[in-house]
């Protein structure tokens, strides 16, 4: 995969997270997989499309993580998960994609609406053809992962 269409997510996690959260992120090693399960409890799930190629973006994050995000964007306590993180992590997913989606306007891609899902080692499917990207990240609440998978018709970006 093209660390070109990968960048805009990596930065726009961060920028997300110093911004709306007050939270700065410390990345971790990034590696491949062969396929996905979450790497943590509880997952936002958004699908980019378009006529140059499509692929999955998955944000994962640690219950702690989550929790205290939720408490940050709604400026109120959160000690649960509960439908108001579900709501705040699909959200945030959101954000992720769009910012990256804006950098990536070339690629002319449609962002699917975020799904969350919610248990650890949960699979998520991506295409045969792709193998995901793993990009961990460390916070002041815990980890979180971003894992990006994208299939790219460079002939057709290049055209």
């Amino acid at each position: 995969m093209n660390l070109d269409y990968v960048n805009p997510f990596v930065v726009s996690t961060h920028t997300v997270f110093e911004t709306m959260l007050q939270c700065e992120l410390t990345r971790g090693k990034l590696s491949l997989c062969d396929r996905f399960q979450s790497q943590h409890e509880i997952s936002g799930v958004i699908g980019l499309s378009g006529p140059k190629g499509s692929g999955t973006v998955v944000l994962s994050l640690n219950s702690n993580v989550a929790i205290c995000a939720t408490g940050v964007l709604m400026a109120m306590e959160k000690d649960t998960v509960d439908e108001d993180v579900v709501d705040a992590i699909g959200e945030l997913t959101n954000m992720v994609a769009g910012a990256a989606k804006s950098e990536l306007e070339f690629l002319s891609m449609s962002l699917s609406l975020p799904t969350v899902i919610m248990g650890k080692d949960m699979m998520v499917g991506f295409d045969k053809k792709i193998q995901p990207l793993v990009i961990p990240f460390d916070c002041k609440w815990g980890e979180l992962s971003l894992e990006i998978g994208m299939a790219i018709n460079e002939a057709l970006v290049n055209a």
